[in-house]
């Protein structure tokens, strides 16, 4: 995990509190590409395996805990049972949030190949996992608002002066009481927490292209008809003339109301459906990749491996890795024990 430090916090705070204000207008000319990866993380909300888990982390490690989509120029940790005091306490300021939110923009922009840790103004730190869809990052996990280090009245001092220069009027008993009693893990223990964060986001990312076909499923019969026919010869050399014969359709008319009613191309729902089988069929520890590949109608090896990686945004090799390793027992009991 990379750790670094948040600089020139005050050059463009007004910027940002612009942006803040003008968010509305802003967000209601948003494009298609931008509504969607906000419903793909609102349906990831939604889904029982990332309740049971935000659950269990904040319960387990005491942190806040949440989930946004890329670009979002909000707090995803606003509500969270484990917010931290003084965090609540700079969100109720225009200048203060939007420092805040500075961060979650830096910290966004550097996460998108792996976890990112940066610290804000206030020394606290605050980390983002990707989770994507195929190659494209549609969300980040994140969570942190606490320190590394123990908090010291220099710091504390600092802050009140960066305050100052911001203009911001707050208590200064309640701030005082709220920093020092911020939560202090060590970097070895908040590393590890971040790691298991990270496996939580590679299975986040799983379900997202699993959302993809499903959510291609509510559609006119002929469509359905069309997807039960692909399931039935995914494994064969199917192609669009193929389906469009099968559901009586024009190549043409199929194509057009396809795209329309799953919002995929009929080639790049196929792709989809053969990966999904395909990591069905990699569950076999036994299987070979290029065995399964072949198994689940992939002609070619070189075309697999470059469908896989669009799709799953990361090498076959890799995933199997992955699905099939144990990280040792202790390394979870120490994340959790630690961050207790």
């Amino acid at each position: 995990m990379r750790f670094s430090h948040a600089s020139n916090y005050p050059g463009n705070v007004d910027l940002v509190v612009w942006r803040m204000q003008s968010s509305s207008s802003f967000l209601a000319s948003g494009d298609t590409a931008v509504r969607h990866t906000r419903h793909m993380v609102a349906q990831l909300e939604k889904s029982e395996i990332y309740r049971d888990y935000h659950q269990a982390f904040e319960a387990t490690t005491g942190l806040p805990l949440g989930l946004r989509a890329a670009g979002s120029f909000q707090s995803p940790l606003q509500g969270s049972k484990q917010i931290n005091p003084f965090c609540a306490l700079m969100s109720g300021t225009n200048k203060s949030c939007a420092a805040c939110l500075q961060l979650q923009q830096r910290v966004e922009q550097e996460a998108d190949h792996e976890p990112k840790t940066l610290e804000c103004f206030a020394g606290l730190s605050e980390s983002a996992v990707p989770v994507r869809v195929g190659e494209s990052v549609v969300g980040y996990l994140q969570t942190g608002q606490v320190q590394l280090r123990k908090p010291s009245q220099v710091q504390f001092k600092k802050i009140l002066a960066q305050l100052v220069v911001w203009k911001v009027n707050v208590d200064r008993a309640a701030l005082e009481k709220a920093y020092f009693g911020t939560r202090v893990l060590a970097r070895r223990q908040y590393d590890s927490v971040l790691r298991l964060l990270a496996i939580f986001g590679q299975h986040l990312s799983a379900l997202s292209n699993q959302i993809v076909v499903k959510e291609a499923q509510a559609e006119a019969p002929a469509i359905t008809k069309a997807r039960a026919f692909i399931a039935a010869h995914q494994a064969e050399e199917i192609s669009l003339a193929d389906v469009a014969r099968a559901v009586n359709l024009s190549e043409f008319y199929f194509c057009k109301i396809f795209k329309k009613e799953t919002g995929l191309t009929f080639v790049d729902y196929l792709a989809r459906v053969r990966v999904e089988t395909l990591k069905q069929l990699l569950l076999n520890p036994h299987k070979r990749v290029s065995e399964a590949a072949y198994e689940v109608g992939f002609q070619s090896l070189s075309q697999f491996n470059r469908v896989f990686r669009r799709i799953a945004g990361e090498a076959p090799s890799s995933y199997r890795e992955k699905l099939h390793h144990r990280a040792p027992s202790g390394e979870a009991s120490l994340a959790y024990a630690g961050a207790a």
